[in-house]
């Protein structure tokens, strides 16, 4: 009966928000899975051509390693589709999405090495060994950054907004109160209501005391 009480903002069942999740997570695996193909395609042609020969001992060792990496991101890239399809039908799909996240997770980490290894072997073989650590460094650097910095720059400002906007009402909160019993000591009572409503006798006494000392004068 759990599985189907509203858990979210969006009312959503556990259920629900785990095939929400599990396609938005496959919209994700499809816009990396391309770059992957490019890469991979691009690795596997290049051992094929007339100049791979001319290449020393580093170039070599740094190409196997590259493809190695581009072959183990696309396995996991491709793994969530495997492991829905092992326990589809199993009421397993939180694990799934769990599992899956993780996953995707790691393949976006092994292909900020691979596309580093690319980067320096191709400049490395076009250019030079200097000009290729360089330019693979800053492939890193620039990859850790968009995906992994950003998003917690992202989510730090989002905190801290929500944490702003909590202040901001729980200042505002005493100045409302405050302003409420003013309006309501404002309020008038008329003329013809004032002697059916029953008043506290000290607030009684005060007023005959006033009216008494008004006479006087």
């Amino acid at each position: 009966m759990a599985e189907h009480r509203p858990c979210t903002a969006r009312g959503e069942t556990p259920l629900q928000r785990a095939d929400r999740n599990f396609v938005e997570l496959l919209q994700e695996l499809r816009v990396t899975q391309t770059g992957v193909q490019i890469l991979f395609a691009f690795l596997l042609s290049l051992a094929f051509t007339s100049r791979f020969t001319s290449l020393d001992t580093a170039q070599r060792v740094t190409y196997v390693i590259t493809l190695l990496l581009a072959v183990l991101a696309a396995a996991l890239f491709t793994a969530p589709a495997a492991l829905h399809r092992s326990l589809f039908q199993q009421g397993a799909k939180p694990r799934i999405v769990q599992v899956s996240s993780r996953l995707a997770t790691t393949g976006l980490i092994v292909l900020v090495f691979a596309f580093s290894g690319s980067v320096l072997l191709v400049v490395d073989v076009t250019t030079s060994r200097a000009g290729g650590i360089a330019a693979g460094a800053a492939t890193f650097l620039v990859c850790v950054g968009l995906w992994g910095l950003l998003p917690r720059l992202v989510r730090r400002a989002g905190l801290r907004q929500e944490t702003q906007g909590d202040h901001a009402e729980q200042d505002g909160r005493p100045e409302a109160a405050a302003e409420e019993p003013a309006s309501r000591s404002a309020v008038r009572i008329p003329a013809p209501l004032r002697g059916t409503i029953r008043q506290p006798s000290g607030v009684r006494e005060g007023a005959a005391r006033r009216e008494a000392s008004a006479r006087r004068r």
